[in-house]
């Protein structure tokens, strides 16, 4: 039998290295496309069997050379998307709408089998931010001009690899004080990344198509207890204040100036609302595929290098146990 192809955008981060591991050890064959094959080829590589991976360079702008891999391709993967905005044309509406809106046209053009999207958890009710209103344009395209898509809502998604957990620890290892922006009741139900990808997968090899299907981990954490868990882990002890919200706004404005933003005033939109099931799509679980890793365990796995001592302060080395 023939190893399907699957096309993937997205493939250096954290989610796309997991499933090129998960893709080519069960016989898929993947094509990659990146920026940079200098910079990431490396990175993507290592993650696949030998011979069942081929890495291209091609920016997502251009037209011509992204529809030529549609040529070979079985299945297309999107797991492209940006937390800010910047100037060089990544923005919200090309990355989540634009983008995404060729990609299933593209699909419908050359017969594809399935498209799979990953879009964000709790983008209906956060209709005052452009990063969920793109998300949701982005949707509405791809179902429109593919219709066998199957689209992706994950809560927060970690790993040691993550932009999460890991700047989050970096954070309050560094700072004496840190905010809780709307007191930080804001709920969300994080999932492994190992986890995510078991999704994908489920989705490529029982060929679930049509559907839109929400992604979360076992539990559910407001933003105060999940700081007060990494703080745990690294063995800190820190002042966690409420900010009020026009000061809230005002820090915002002045972290978006940064290169990489750590807050920008529509992720602080973003946090007043839930990030949690809305009983109104197909969940994980109910595919058959839950999540079964527990947050504070995992993270456990990899927080040493955030404790004093580093990977020494680990139980392996701790000699009183």
């Amino acid at each position: 039998m023939k190893a399907k192809n699957c096309l993937i955008f997205g493939g250096s981060g954290q989610i796309g290295r997991n499933l090129i591991r998960k893709l080519t050890k069960n016989n898929y064959r993947v094509t990659v496309v990146t920026r940079n094959i200098h910079q990431n080829s490396y990175i993507i590589k290592t993650q696949a069997n030998p011979g069942f991976i081929e890495i291209i360079e091609a920016s997502i702008f251009d037209e011509k050379k992204i529809r030529k891999l549609f040529e070979k391709a079985d299945i297309c993967i999107n797991l492209i998307g940006i937390l800010f905005e910047k100037r060089n044309g990544n923005t919200f509406k090309n990355i989540h709408s634009v983008f995404p809106s060729l990609l299933s046209k593209l699909c419908k053009d050359y017969n594809l089998k399935q498209f799979i999207h990953l879009s964000a958890l709790g983008i209906n009710e956060a209709t005052d931010s452009d990063y969920a209103k793109s998300k949701l344009e982005g949707e509405m395209n791809i179902k429109k001009n593919f219709p066998l898509s199957t689209i992706l809502r994950p809560s927060i998604v970690y790993s040691v690899d993550d932009n999460f957990t890991t700047n989050f620890m970096t954070l309050l290892n560094r700072l004496p004080i840190f905010p809780l922006y709307y007191s930080g009741k804001t709920k969300f139900m994080p999932i492994h990344c190992s986890d995510l990808t078991d999704v994908i997968f489920r989705v490529i090899s029982k060929n679930i198509h049509s559907k839109i299907i929400e992604c979360v981990g076992p539990e559910t954490l407001t933003f105060k207890e999940i700081l007060e868990n990494l703080l745990k882990l690294i063995g800190k002890k820190r002042i966690l204040i409420p900010l009020p919200i026009f000061i809230a706004n005002f820090t915002a404005r002045i972290f978006q100036l940064l290169p990489k933003p750590i807050l920008t005033e529509d992720q602080l939109r973003l946090l007043k609302y839930d990030n949690v099931l809305s009983d109104k799509y197909l969940t994980n679980s109910k595919i058959g595929v839950p999540s079964k890793k527990i947050f504070n365990q995992e993270v456990k796995k990899y927080c040493y290098m955030w404790r004093e001592g580093g990977q020494y302060s680990t139980e392996k080395y701790n000699l009183n146990n």
